[in-house]
Formats: structure tokens, sequence, C-alpha cells
């Protein structure tokens, strides 16, 4: 079977058949990456929807001052890009990078619309994605915004645990908007 990742994810949220799958799934193309390769940079417009079938990506920003700013990792099984320069063709604001030796399957901006508009399927994920992105964001904000750094630790741990265990505490923290350091801190008092 091609892309059996990709085909669970689809048929879990569309109930899909394989034949129905066979119809698009040439659209995706795999592409390996090199840890640390960065896929899309910060200034150019990102024109790809990407899904992750094995490690992870990372969506961050730099800030002026150098500083990374994290937004987003996509693992195993999850779809990532820079939704805002996807959908307004405007320079992104982010880079996506490879945090570990990666497989991601990728569709080009043109071929996904053309499938959201004539696969059922492809267009449930599409508000799937769409509509996780919303939920994360909100979620995210609301429980960073006045929350004390220990109990944004303690959301991540329930909430996105795979980020604990995989990632360094420079990418944890600057998920978190803290320092490594202040990170370090807090994991003794769990």
């Amino acid at each position: 079977m091609k892309y059996p990742i990709l085909f669970e994810y689809i048929k879990e949220k569309a109930n899909i058949k394989q034949e129905e799958f066979n119809r698009f799934s040439h659209y995706f193309i795999v592409k390996n990456l090199q840890k640390f390769e960065t896929i899309s940079r910060e200034g150019e417009i990102c024109s790809k929807l990407y899904f992750v079938n094995k490690g992870c990506l990372r969506f961050f920003h730099l800030n002026e001052e150098g500083k990374e700013l994290t937004r987003y990792f996509a693992f195993e099984g999850k779809f990532g890009t820079d939704l805002t320069s996807l959908i307004t063709n405007e320079p992104s604001k982010e880079n996506i990078q490879s945090i570990e030796q990666s497989e991601i399957l990728y569709i080009n901006k043109t071929d996904f619309y053309e499938l959201v508009k004539t696969e059922p399927s492809i267009n449930l994920i599409y508000r799937d994605i769409l509509e996780m992105a919303y939920v994360t964001s909100v979620k995210r904000i609301y429980n960073f915004q006045g929350e004390e750094t220990l109990q944004r630790l303690k959301w991540l741990m329930n909430y996105q645990p795979m980020i604990l265990s995989r990632l360094s505490n420079k990418m944890i923290a600057s998920y978190l908007g803290i320092t490594p350091y202040t990170l370090s801190r807090l994991k003794t008092k769990l």
C-alpha cells in the first residue's frame, strides 16, 4: 500500500476506502530530510502542505534580536504548513525545519486546492486542518497568557507530551516563551 500513514489519517477523518485514496495519492510526493534541514524560509511564499510520515517539523520565526519563537511542531501523522502564507500568497513569516531525520509527503497548493474542490475526503481534511489550527492557537493563547510558567509546562505535559520526550530544552523553551534555564529549573519542580 502506498503511503499507509497518510491513508490511515484520511480514513480516520473521512472514512474513505483504498480505491478512493488511490485516485489522488499520486499528488503527494515523498521527500527525505536530514536533521535541521530547512524546507521553507521566512520571506518565501509557502506553496506546499506537508504531512509527516516519520520525524518532526518545526515552524518558527526569528525575532529582531535573533531569538527563535516556535509556533508549532508536526510529528508523525500530522499536517503542517504556514497557512497564512499558503492562503494569502504573501511571504512567510516563519521557517519550516526538520528537527530529526524525517520523511515527509508534500503536495503543491494548486493540486491540493483542486483536490479540495473535487474530492470530498480532502475537503474534510482541509476543514479539519483549519479547525485544528484555530483551536490549537486559541488554547495556546489562553493557556499561555497570564499563566505562570509552571502552569504552561503542565499544560504542555498534558496536551503535547511528545514535545517533552523528543525535543531539546532549547526548542521547548522557544515554544513556551521562556529561557532554557527557566525550563530546566521548572522541570525540577515537577
